[in-house]
């Protein structure tokens, strides 16, 4: 434990300087954009889902990377259950399905359970570009595409991951829409 201890003493910090003053542009920009994004989501939750929209992530069989993403949503500088949105367990206590991916044939059946689970009005969005046209894997003997191949799609949410403004932005879009 001694010889750890010195061992940090004798390397010192081996990081880079933390450039404090640029962080701080960055992040009042993307707060200010997050509360232009989050204020009319907030308005629409409160008209259409009585102030409370529960989401469902469903991965299809994706690399994770929009994950990721939608998990950033629930970080301390997104917090996106300040506006009204949950991510909740059950495909029962859902309003939304985000399905991440291309369907793997091993998770066709589980996604359509879930589908089927999830009670009506139910909105499905397909986020990211494997899930929106299967990506690089297509239609295979182990792929079968994208998610509107298997179940019905109200929305799509592109990019290769789409970053958490970009998903704010797409559940907004979606409730325009509807």
């Amino acid at each position: 434990m001694l010889r750890i201890f010195k061992k940090i003493l004798t390397t010192g910090v081996v990081t880079e300087k933390f450039d404090l003053a640029r962080i701080d542009i960055k992040l009042d920009a993307g707060a200010n954009e997050l509360d232009v994004l989050g204020i009319p989501l907030k308005r629409h939750i409160d008209r259409q889902f009585s102030g409370s929209l529960a989401i469902r992530a469903v991965d299809a069989g994706s690399c994770n990377g929009c994950e990721l993403e939608i998990h950033a949503l629930n970080n301390p500088f997104y917090d996106i259950e300040r506006f009204g949105i949950h991510f909740v367990a059950s495909p029962r206590h859902a309003d939304v399905l985000l399905v991440t991916g291309p369907v793997s044939r091993h998770m066709q059946t589980a996604l359509l359970r879930t589908y089927e689970a999830t009670p009506n009005p139910k909105w499905v969005v397909a986020v990211g570009d494997c899930a929106a046209c299967g990506g690089e894997f297509g239609v295979s003997y182990a792929s079968c595409g994208a998610v509107s191949n298997v179940i019905p799609v109200d929305a799509v949410i592109s990019g290769c991951p789409p970053t958490p403004l970009v998903l704010m932005q797409g559940l907004l879009g979606l409730m325009n829409a509807k």
